[in-house]
């Protein structure tokens, strides 16, 4: 699959909350990184399948509303505001991330976020 069908394919997994759709389209050996949460990155599909459970288990309404897309040779990156609620409390901030694709799959995704905004919305340090 090419990279414009990749991030369109993924960006639909994740709208919907597939998360079968969604690591399948990673590697066997793919890494996520959230940056900025002072975790390690998740490495391999288990794991990274785990993660992001973790994640929409958090925030079970997250939402991503895409800003702006690039297309690279061997990546994507993608802009968009991520909002929902965490123990009742709703945020929305700004989010970016950085994916490389190898053979049709993402191979590795990086995750940045306003973690700042995130913070002063949820209460958490």
């Amino acid at each position: 699959m090419d990279i414009r069908e990749l991030a369109i394919q993924y960006g639909k997994a994740w709208a919907e909350r597939d998360l079968d759709a969604v690591t399948a389209l990673h590697t066997e050996d793919t890494i996520f990184q959230i940056h900025g949460d002072n975790g390690e990155p998740a490495i391999g599909a288990s794991a990274v399948r785990e993660a992001f459970a973790a994640v929409l288990t958090r925030s079970s309404d997250l939402r991503f509303e895409r800003r702006r897309v690039y297309l690279g040779e061997a990546h994507f990156v993608s802009e968009y505001v991520m909002s929902g609620s965490v123990g009742g409390k709703p945020f929305a901030c700004d989010g970016v991330d950085v994916i490389a694709v190898r053979d049709g799959r993402v191979a590795r995704k990086d995750s940045y976020a306003d973690w700042i905004a995130y913070s002063r919305q949820v209460g958490t340090p």
